[in-house]
């Protein structure tokens, strides 16, 4: 159908003229009399020829003509037309042939009329002819394209009785119910055709695994595979990767791992893992719903890493080990992944795909939020501006004190803020309530009401019960922040405490550099220089002492103390000391019973001196983190000697220093934990193990400090409380305390030992150890055996041959000449047979190891020893690859000279995958934290958050501006209220008050005035008390 179709006919007029003159053929015949029988047959005979010739070609020219207009109404889709013509081609004497009723059957194929396609064939069956094989095949176009699976397999029978060859029919089916999304008539007319012996296209092979896969037909996908590799063309990386992406969305990962071992260890070029294969196996791992999959995850990542040569990571594949790492709440690891997804154009859009799968991007800005990275969340934020990507609901979740991520980053973290109004909280919820009603009676309602009254009953306010935010084992977290992460999220942390955990983390690391690299990573320094260095390092790592403060006992007040903490509770401050004790313990009584904090007064901090000198020694120190070309140079052994003749063994003398660090990592770990009990040693020693890229090796840790016992710790001694459990800290004066208050009788002092008269104990717990000798191991090993045997028990013959080769490796014990010829004996007693070779080297000792040489070992061994002139020194080295020297530099040393790997192959996956920012980010200096850098991050996160499509709360607002009043940042007064007003929210009138007094008291005179303006215009009254101040102030100025 198609070659007719496309064949540029001439286009003729209906009418030719040899339509008007063709007659039918008439034979005469003039006989001469002149002429003879034979030439005037023979004449007679030319001319018929010729006669008939010259008809033929009318036929021809006439039949042409018929034909070319039959073809012109068949691409027109005109069957009555083609009928038509067919008509007229009869009436002039023309029989229509096979291409006449061909074109009848295009024409209805073309116009999807299967009726007539068929009655169309049927007549053309009826008079005789034999249908062309193209029109089977236009037939079966139709059939496959409507679905008629039954009629074309009618159509294939026939043409086969008709001995036409159908491959190139079924092809044609197969690739209509393809394009007509048949898939399963498409899979049941494939397999039928591919087990009859039919061999499809290369193309159709890899359409039908491709469309499979689409619709998640994993079976049929696989079985065609299996027919095209017995078809003779083996399954490429193409296949496997259609295959995987079926298993990645099956809920169990190992199945997507055994395929991906296949194409990994098949050992055929063309099936090797790509890019794609990657992705489907970690979309495998990350999104399944048992167990944890981080490992496999990081597994995958590592094999990945490893082959950049050949391959390197997507779009996809960044998004994907972001939405693990912020479901598992890896964030570290998630931040450097979204660096270098939000290089791609759409990056946060695809992370985001649609909020389906957890919305991963949802996920990322909440793990950012809660830990207090909010630099990151802001980068992220202008990715996503530069994507035209709207922020999405669940990242703007409300916190339990209606804050969003704008500010819920901000101390304190878990109050709700201060509006300037009191909140009418009953008020609040019977509006809730009503929002949850009109929720229930406009499900399909989005507008803002009904979607916080869908919150407002998720929460649990329809019953007026809130629900407490705590996690339930084996339930649906009350919290719906919780929701998407795999186990939990993240642990709340405000931006400062953030801060000064990267703080401290980064001079830790200094701290550990030092002294790993010595004086020489200062440069030309003293020892003095050194010390101060590391005492600073130390002081910073330990940080600002954070022991609970304790309000002073009460009976050891002045009154003007006792005045001033019942002044700053609001009770009565009148009357005698004796009046005032009596309040004060009573306010205290009730604080602790109603469970608030007793009240503190208020320590002034005072700023930490700096010095400068210091610190710009500390500036010299280098983290060489990711940086593979120094790293290459170590390994190398360059310089390496340099540093370790500029090395100062530092001895310490004084225990000070090592005492500070620990004490320094204890408090660093009873901050993350929040119970003093739990400490750990935080900085390493100066002869900690030197990391490098892809190498870690162990060092010998033999020059450990050592702490003076000339120095001794004295303890600064607490104040005495009203406490019977509190003893000194000293051990002495905690005896001495113990025997002034007879806590007990000296008799009450005994063991169990003492009590159920355990005699040899003391004896057995004072004893001093053995030392390990072969000879003692062999003798005990012997005596446990025999008691065994003793016993009933049966040793087994490994038993023996473990024993017997623990004796062969201490030859010491083998001493005298005649032990070979004993043995030889022994063996001969007990059935064995000697070697002679053995008999031949010992000189008559010799015997022979069952099944191999054990024995002969233990002869040789014997016989050699029984020399006198044999002094043997052993030295038990294992033959093991992975065994390396204690010391750093022989351990380099030994590397190179056994070629464990080659210096290429030194390398991050910065350098692999072309991140060439990360070491630069990862060996910055982390910014201190400060009330000016918060503020101002605030205000760009939330214009960042509203240029996005977000509405931050009034909580929000509000909360930004406490914190400027807080530090104060008299700078951003006016820029957090224009946001508020814009946004269309009001605070009370105190706040104002409060934000303008703080002004005038700060003498920023302009600030109050823009902030009066401001006020004026948005239509907010402002009281005449602080309109008089700031007038007075300006007249003053």
């Amino acid at each position: 159908m198609a070659h007719i179709l496309t064949i540029p006919h001439l286009s003729l007029p209906t009418h030719h003229p040899l339509l008007s003159s063709f007659k039918p053929r008439k034979l005469i015949i003039n006989a001469s009399a002149t002429s003879s029988p034979a030439t005037a047959r023979s004449k007679s005979k030319k001319k018929k020829q010729k006669e008939e010739e010259a008809a033929v070609k009318e036929e021809k020219a006439l039949r042409l003509v018929f034909m070319e207009e039959l073809m012109k109404r068949a691409r027109e889709k005109d069957a009555e037309g083609v009928s038509d013509v067919i008509y007229d081609m009869v009436a002039a004497g023309l029989r229509p042939g096979p291409r006449s009723y061909h074109g009848l059957v295009v024409a209805n194929v073309l116009s999807r009329e299967l009726d007539g396609a068929m009655q169309a064939l049927r007549r053309e069956l009826s008079t005789g002819l034999r249908p062309l094989h193209e029109t089977f095949v236009a037939l079966i176009r139709l059939f496959g394209s409507e679905g008629h699976t039954t009629r074309a397999f009618e159509i294939l029978s026939a043409m086969e009785k008709l001995n036409y060859d159908i491959r190139q029919a079924w092809l044609v089916l197969v690739e209509e119910l393809l394009r007509s999304n048949y898939m399963e008539d498409a899979n049941k007319v494939f397999l039928k055709g591919a087990k009859g012996g039919l061999r499809a296209t290369d193309e159709l092979y890899d359409k039908m695994i491709e469309e499979d896969c689409k619709v998640g037909d994993h079976s049929n996908a696989l079985t065609i595979a299996y027919e095209m590799e017995a078809a003779g063309r083996m399954a490429t990386t193409f296949h496997f990767n259609c295959l995987l992406s079926v298993q990645a969305t099956c809920g169990i990962p190992e199945v997507a791992l055994a395929t991906f071992e296949n194409m990994e260890y098949g050992g055929y070029d063309y099936m090797k893992p790509d890019t794609d294969t990657y992705n489907h196996v970690i979309q495998a791992y990350t999104r399944a719903e048992s167990y944890d999959r981080m490992l496999n995850v990081g597994d995958l990542l590592g094999m990945m890493v490893e082959s950049h040569k050949r391959i390197q990571p997507n779009m996809r594949t960044y998004a994907l080990l972001v939405e693990c790492f912020s479901k598992y709440c890896v964030i570290k690891e998630a931040i450097r992944h979204f660096r270098a997804l939000k290089n791609f154009d759409g990056g946060t859009r695809f992370l985001h795909n649609g909020g389906q799968f957890g919305d991963p991007l949802s996920l990322y800005l909440r793990a950012l939020c809660r830990e207090g990275r909010i630099v990151e969340l802001l980068e992220a934020l202008e990715a996503m501006a530069k994507d035209n990507q709207p922020i999405p609901p669940r990242a703007m979740i409300l916190s339990k004190k209606y804050r969003t991520l704008v500010s819920s980053w901000i101390e304190p973290l878990q109050e709700e803020a201060e509006l300037g109004y009191e909140i009418d909280y009953v008020a609040r919820r019977v509006l809730l309530f009503w929002l949850s009603l009109c929720a229930y009676t406009h499900p399909t309602s989005t507008s803002l009401p009904f979607v916080s009254g869908k919150w407002y009953v998720a929460e649990g306010g329809l019953t007026g019960d809130r629900k407490r935010w705590v996690p339930r084992r084996g339930k649906t977290p009350l919290d719906p922040d919780a929701l998407g992460f795999i186990y939990s999220y993240p642990a709340e942390t405000s931006f400062k405490q953030c801060c000064i955990e990267e703080w401290k983390f980064h001079h830790r690391k200094l701290l550990r550099h030092l002294r790993r690299i010595g004086p020489s990573a200062l440069g030309d320094v003293s020892e003095a220089d050194y010390t101060k260095v590391e005492e600073r390092l130390i002081k910073i790592i330990k940080g600002k002492s954070k022991k609970p403060l304790k309000p002073k006992a009460a009976s050891k007040m002045l009154v003007p103390e006792l005045r001033q903490e019942l002044e700053a509770q609001g009770l009565p401050t009148d009357g005698n000391r004796n009046v005032l004790y009596q309040r004060v313990q009573k306010a205290r009584r009730i604080n602790l019973s109603r469970g608030r904090p007793l009240w503190i007064p208020p320590v002034e901090q005072v700023e930490e001196e700096v010095d400068e000198e210091v610190e710009e020694l500390i500036s010299r120190i280098q983290l060489q983190e990711g940086n593979t070309e120094f790293w290459k140079r170590r390994f190398l052994g360059e310089d390496l000697h340099n540093e370790q003749k500029k090395l100062i063994s530092l001895e310490r003398t004084k225990g000070d220093d090592a005492d500070e660090s620990d004490k320094a990592g204890e408090e660093e770990e009873v901050e993350k934990s929040g119970s003093p009990e739990s400490k750990d040693k935080e900085v390493e020693d100066s002869k900690a193990p030197l990391q490098m890229i892809g190498v870690q090796l162990s060092k010998d840790d033999n020059m450990a400090p050592r702490r003076s016992k000339k120095n001794k710790r004295k303890f600064i001694y607490p104040e005495k409380e009203d406490d019977e459990d509190w003893f000194p800290l000293d051990i002495y004066e905690a005896f001495k305390e113990m025997r002034e208050r007879k806590v007990f009788d000296v008799e009450d002092m005994y063991t169990i030992a003492d009590a159920w008269g355990w005699t040899w104990d003391v004896e057995i717990r004072n004893r001093t150890p053995q030392l390990w000798s072969p000879q003692w191991e062999v003798d005990l090993a012997i005596k446990v055996m025999l008691k065994v045997m003793e016993l009933g028990g049966t040793p087994t013959v490994g038993d023996c041959a473990m024993i017997l080769r623990s004796a062969i490796k201490a030859p010491c014990m083998m001493k005298s000449s005649h032990c070979a010829s004993t043995l030889k004996s022994d063996l001969e007693i007990g059935g064995i047979t000697v070697s002679d070779e053995i008999l031949d080297k010992t000189r008559g000792f010799g015997m022979q190891k069952p099944r191999a040489m054990l024995c002969d070992s233990a002869i040789r061994f014997r016989s050699m020893v029984s020399k006198p002139s044999c002094n043997l020194v052993f030295r038990f080295k294992e033959d093991d690859e992975d065994w390396f020297p204690l010391d750093i530099y022989e351990a380099f040393k030994e590397m190179r000279e056994r070629k464990v790997f080659d210096v290429e192959d030194m390398y991050t996956i910065a350098d692999a995958w072309g991140w060439t920012w990360d070491v630069e980010i990862r060996n910055r200096t982390p910014q201190l934290w400060s009330p000016q850098w918060e503020v101002d991050l605030a205000i760009k996160v939330m214009l960042k958050v509203i240029e996005l499509s977000g509405t931050p709360t009034i909580g929000d607002c509000a909360m930004i501006l406490r914190s400027a009043i807080k530090g104060p940042v008299p700078s951003s007064f006016l820029t957090i209220l224009q946001i508020t007003h814009k946004l269309g929210y009001k605070f009370g009138s105190p706040l104002y008050d409060e934000v303008i007094t703080l002004c005038l008291d700060l003498e920023e005179l302009d600030a109050a005035i823009a902030i009066v303006a401001d006020l004026e215009t948005g239509g907010i009254t402002v009281s005449s008390e602080i309109l008089d101040k700031v007038i007075s102030a300006r007249s003053d100025a």
